[in-house]
């Protein structure tokens, strides 16, 4: 190998410790790390690796699921790095791919890609269920809500003197998608229209 070892990390939530996979590729040239779910197609520092990687670079990863979202994105990465001469290895999976493979490499790509999909489609739903579960005993509360009562009526307000969403937004903490949402709720279809996004 000429170039770089260059390792890939992602974890999908804040919550989740990256020591892990931060040890599994412990001693790389240079390492990405987005903190992004899976299903997301915004993966910021997967594009920048991507635009980074070289020639004769080798692209580690602890395992197939951390760097696609499904069997064919993971492809789509594989073969678009392997055919610019970069290698890619998952160590969990123990298997490494250069563009030259042969086909049990390429079965065992596709294979164990679709198995690592499958896994996640299983979670979700069985996180699914466990929520449906958690509603009916009405022990399940949801998501927090980002905006208290007196916030929305105070951003009503504002958004009504004048001031821009974005700015009204912005000094509350919150996307300004979650403020179109909390000021649109219990509205009627004429003040909805007002405080909707053009």
């Amino acid at each position: 190998m000429s170039g770089q070892v260059v390792a890939y990390i992602r974890v999908s939530s804040d919550g989740q410790n990256a020591a892990r996979q931060h040890d599994v590729l412990a001693g790389a040239d240079r390492i990405f790390e987005d903190h992004a779910s899976g299903k997301t197609a915004k993966r910021p520092a997967l594009t920048e690796m991507i635009d980074y990687l070289r020639d004769g670079d080798l692209l580690r990863v602890a395992s197939m699921d951390r760097l696609a979202r499904n069997l064919l994105d993971l492809r789509t990465i594989v073969t678009g790095l392997t055919g610019r001469g970069i290698q890619v290895e998952f160590v969990k999976e123990r298997l490494t791919f250069t563009g030259n493979d042969s086909p049990m490499s390429v079965l065992l790509l596709n294979l164990l890609g679709a198995v690592a999909e499958f896994e996640r489609t299983l979670i979700r739903e069985r996180q699914a269920e466990g929520i449906a579960i958690a509603r009916a005993k009405g022990i399940y509360r949801g998501r927090a809500r980002a905006l208290g009562s007196a916030q929305i009526a105070e951003a009503r307000q504002r958004v009504a003197d004048g001031v821009p969403k974005s700015a009204v937004a912005r000094d509350l903490g919150v996307a300004r998608q979650t403020l179109y949402n909390a000021l649109a709720t219990s509205l009627s279809d004429d003040e909805r229209a007002v405080v909707e996004p053009c």
